[in-house]
């Protein structure tokens, strides 16, 4: 793919966002044990989107505008939660996909990477959101040992807790559709959320960084 300019977010497309995620139960308040160990206010969980295909695709084409500002090869997409959205991106740019493997076959070809690639291509890692960098590095890893260059991370959802900067400082930069706090934001303004209760999640993100 060729580098073009990004099309940043409206407001008015985040208020949409937020309310379609909200009502198809992607995210979700209350107590949430986070894979870091952290007890979260809320969570997001992007699974639920094959359930929900006109918001998959609206999901797949947000990150399809983002991806097409980046110079890439092939679009590398972190299972479970990334896969179908990665297929939307996929289809939607007509660009090749590619995902390593969770656990790899000991039977057939015994690939830890599925799809077709070229060593020395350039990948885009697509995932739905990041917390902290951890399973980025882990899905980053096997990629690269196949051959593969990383220098961008694309999600739609950026919870701010510091995942960004890490991997910043090894190399990586990560590229958010919108933050977690323009979401908590956009339930705001439609009614969807009060504000006070907006104010003291966004003093626990800012806490648990």
């Amino acid at each position: 793919m060729t580098k073009k300019q990004a099309k940043k977010i409206e407001t008015t497309e985040i208020e949409e966002l937020a309310s379609a995620l909200y009502e198809a139960g992607c995210v979700q308040f209350g107590q949430f044990k986070l894979k870091s160990g952290l007890l979260s206010p809320i969570y997001v969980d992007l699974r639920l989107l094959v359930s929900h295909p006109r918001l998959l695709r609206r999901v797949g084409d947000l990150l399809a505008a983002r991806a097409q500002a980046f110079k890439f090869d092939v679009l590398a997409a972190i299972p479970y939660a990334a896969l179908p959205i990665g297929v939307v991106v996929s289809l939607t740019l007509g660009a090749p996909l590619v995902y390593p493997r969770k656990e790899v076959k000991n039977y057939g070809t015994e690939r830890a990477i599925e799809g077709e690639f070229q060593r020395g291509q350039t990948a885009l890692l697509v995932d739905d959101i990041i917390t902290q960098g951890h399973s980025k590095l882990e899905a980053i890893a096997p990629l690269e040992a196949a051959g593969l260059e990383i220098q961008d991370i694309l999600v739609l959802v950026d919870r701010e807790q510091g995942g960004a900067q890490d991997l910043a400082t090894r190399g990586y930069t990560v590229h958010a559709v919108v933050t977690l706090a323009q979401i908590l934001d956009a339930l705001v303004e439609v009614g969807k959320l009060a504000a006070n209760r907006r104010d003291d999640i966004k003093l626990w993100l800012m806490e648990n960084r």
